[in-house]
Formats: structure tokens, C-alpha cells, sequence
């Protein structure tokens, strides 16, 4: 499998993840969609990431689809989401508050950096979007401890960690973390762990 993509993005990085717990074979290509949208493009015609190309030549597109291939690959008890509800669709719930995070704040990085001039309402709006959904994920997390869900770490601890140090990075005076206890403390827990310290790589702003 050819992973597509940086791992400053919160969408690859947990793919990457992803497939490192597992223990799947990839080769990780770290292309831009800005300098490298051409060679991205053959892969998605989108030119977003990530992409994962398969072994048979058929390419998946978006983090929620790849992942989804990725926990068929495995047995039922080694999936990084869990497989008996209530759980499942409360673990399913977080990680989408997370991805929805980290989207907000690709859209506000592109918003300041790429729009001339820049729409301060819009940009707002973003802003409080983060911050509602960094509220309701506090909330959640002061009644966890540990991972989320289960006795090891899945995609939402993943999710969560993953677009808390992206959103950070492309915004630093963003997120103040003593306004988010529980979540900070989680996040700066997966960071310590080698599979999240192997697969990084800090923020770069296109250009």
C-alpha cells in the first residue's frame, strides 16, 4: 500500500497511525497538494489528502473510507473502533467531532492565508466552530480516563490527538489548553506514545 500525503495533516497522520498499530506494510510518499498537486492528482483527482494506493492498483480516497478498509483487514477484536454499541457509535461520534475540528481549521488557515481580503464574519464563525466543538470534547473527556473507549487506544483517541496538534500548530494563539484540562492532558499523552512520535511531523504552511 502507498500512503499519499504529510503528516502534518491531521487526516494522513491518522491513517498513518492507523496502519502502524495494525502492523500493515506501506510506503508513505509525502507529497503536498500545493507544490506536489500534480503527482497527488494521479492519485485523486480531487488533490486532497490522503490516498492510499492498493496493491491491485484501485486507489482509496478520504481518511473515513481508508480506515474503514483498513479495520476490514483485521479480526473484530483488533479494530481501533469498538464493535459492540453503545460504544461503537459513541466512539464513532467523537472521532467525527474531531475530523470536523481539524476541518474547520484547514478552512480558517485558508481563509487568513489564501483570501484577499479576508472575511472577518466567516473567519469568525470558524473560530467559534472550534471552539464549540473543543467545549463539547472536554466535556466528554472529564468522564474518561485512559483511552476513550476500552482498554487500549482507537481511532478517536487517534482523531483527537491528531487534530488537536494540527489545529495548534496552524493557529497558536488559538487554543489556550488550561481552557481544556482533560483534553490537553489526553493529547499530550498520545504524543508521548512511540507509534504518535514515529509518525509526526510539524506543521508546514504551504506556500
Amino acid at each position: 500500500m502507498i500512503l499519499i500525503g504529510q503528516y502534518d495533516s491531521s487526516f494522513v497522520r491518522r491513517v498513518g497511525i492507523a496502519l502502524r498499530i495494525y502492523g500493515l506494510a506501506f510506503e508513505h510518499r509525502p507529497w503536498s497538494v500545493f507544490s506536489d498537486a500534480a503527482r497527488v492528482r494521479e492519485f485523486n483527482p480531487l488533490m486532497r489528502v490522503p490516498a492510499l494506493g492498493l496493491g491491485d492498483g484501485d486507489v482509496l480516497v478520504d481518511s473515513h473510507s481508508i480506515l474503514d478498509y483498513l479495520d476490514s483487514l483485521v479480526a473484530p477484536d483488533q479494530r481501533l473502533f469498538p464493535q459492540a454499541e453503545p460504544q461503537r457509535r459513541r466512539a464513532i461520534k467523537v472521532a467525527a467531532l474531531a475530523t470536523g475540528l481539524a476541518d474547520k481549521g484547514v478552512s480558517l488557515f485558508y481563509e487568513i492565508r489564501l483570501h484577499q481580503p479576508i472575511s472577518e464574519a466567516w473567519a469568525e464563525r470558524l473560530r467559534s466552530q472550534i471552539e464549540a466543538t473543543l467545549t463539547a470534547l472536554e466535556q466528554i473527556r472529564v468522564h474518561s480516563d485512559g483511552p476513550w473507549f476500552g482498554e487500549r487506544i482507537g481511532h478517536s483517541d487517534i482523531a483527537v490527538a491528531c487534530a488537536w496538534r494540527h489545529v495548534s500548530e496552524a493557529h497558536p494563539a488559538l487554543i489556550d489548553p488550561g481552557e481544556y484540562p482533560s483534553l490537553s492532558a489526553h493529547c499530550r499523552h498520545m504524543e508521548d506514545l512511540p507509534v504518535f512520535r514515529d509518525i509526526s511531523q510539524p506543521f508546514i504552511a504551504p506556500t
